[in-house]
């Protein structure tokens, strides 16, 4: 519809203006009824082409037509589309990973002069766990209730995702109630599956893939006592696995040297070393994957190791002790490490297994400082996706 000029009060009598104001109003209304279908079309109300709670195609509630606002559910703000951030991978943060170490650093030391001290206030973490975890339960609710917002825990019990619910009927359920949500899996696979129907960020907790959270904590540790990243060497020995995957592609990302010995049969991720290798070109990282511990350890600024045996994996235990005994991390293994080297391990530990009890508890080992890291680099990651 064209005007034929700029409409001016003096252009209607008062009944004109009634009718005028009632015509701009429906204009309006047609107008928000078209977004809301777009919008719930991609998804922002809780899944791509999912409808309103009571199969309505769109949340008619926030029309103001006079329905019950109970019949969507929660009305959350809508997302804009695409601006939703996940951190799946440690590669999910690879604009921001130093960034973000750094803003765990001040955090850890405390609210400066001016800086908010609640940045999540109101906020609500859904934290789902199919694996139990001491850690990442307690650092990400303690975590929560510093930067000013709460938690809820679903423990695997009350969540059984694929089995008494798919990963789209809980993403799109939780996103109606929650702000982020906190996933900690079995499966990579499912990890990827509720992320992208969720309408809200999703945080991985760990999964059979990576363990990005855990990475961040182990990169802050070492930065935090150290006081660079760029140039140092890591060693890690033991299992090829989550864990060591993640830290692969967390020192490419810093410019961080990384040798991972392990047996030949227990590898980190094929892909996960090639996309480590990729990034490493641009920021002079090297990484090598080897067999010999002995060898991998020389030169080391940090050795770090994990449990042999992962949940799941309790049947293998014999064998799999028998196989990695020659990878312990003991007095021996760490000879020709560099004299200040740390000792990184993020538990749970199983001392004269894994590690020795001389360097887990010896005067080498930041454990438990790296135990702490864990809230203050999640902190770190909460804000960057839930604090915009």
């Amino acid at each position: 519809m064209v005007l034929a000029h700029t409409l001016q009060p003096r252009d209607f009598t008062l009944d004109q203006e009634n009718v005028f104001m009632f015509f701009i109003a429906q204009l309006f209304q047609q107008f928000l009824h078209q977004l809301m279908v777009d919008l719930n079309q991609h998804g922002v109300f809780g899944g791509a082409g999912s409808r309103g709670a009571r199969g309505d195609p769109y949340p008619t509630s926030a029309l103001g037509n006079g329905k019950d606002l109970s019949q969507c559910g929660r009305l959350r703000s809508p997302r804009v589309i695409g601006l939703k951030r996940d951190i799946i991978s440690v590669l999910d943060m690879k604009d921001d990973f130093e960034q973000i170490l750094n803003e765990a650093l001040k955090m850890k030391s405390g609210p400066k002069k001016g800086q908010r001290k609640d940045p999540l206030k109101g906020k609500v973490l859904g934290m789902v766990f199919e694996k139990p975890s001491l850690r990442t339960r307690v650092s990400f609710e303690v975590g929560m209730t510093q930067l000013g917002g709460s938690s809820l825990y679903i423990s695997p019990n009350e969540v059984q995702i694929g089995k008494r619910e798919s990963a789209y009927d809980v993403a799109n359920v939780l996103s109606r109630y929650v702000d982020g949500i906190m996933y900690r899996a079995f499966s990579n696979q499912v990890m990827k599956e509720l992320a992208q129907h969720a309408s809200v960020p999703v945080v991985n907790g760990l999964d059979d893939m990576e363990h990005p959270c855990q990475c961040a904590a182990d990169l802050l540790t070492v930065l935090e006592k150290k006081k660079k990243l760029k140039g140092l060497q890591m060693v890690y020995v033991g299992d090829g696995n989550n864990v060591c995957n993640s830290l692969l592609l967390g020192c490419a990302l810093v410019g961080m040297n990384m040798r991972a010995a392990t047996p030949k049969d227990h590898r980190p991720n094929a892909d996960m070393v090639a996309k480590a290798e990729e990034v490493a070109k641009a920021t002079g990282a090297k990484i090598e994957v080897m067999s010999n511990p002995f060898h991998a350890c020389d030169g080391a600024d940090v050795i770090y190791t994990d449990t042999w045996v992962s949940m799941g994996q309790e049947a293998e235990k014999a064998d799999r002790e028998r196989m990695f005994l020659p990878y312990q991390v003991n007095d021996k293994l760490a000879e020709k490490a560099n004299k200040d080297w740390i000792f990184l391990h993020c538990l749970p530990a199983h001392r004269g297994v894994e590690v020795s009890a001389g360097v887990m508890d010896g005067p080498h080992s930041v454990v438990f400082d790296q135990a702490e890291n864990r809230m203050h680099a999640q902190k770190a990651i909460l804000v960057a996706v839930l604090g915009k």
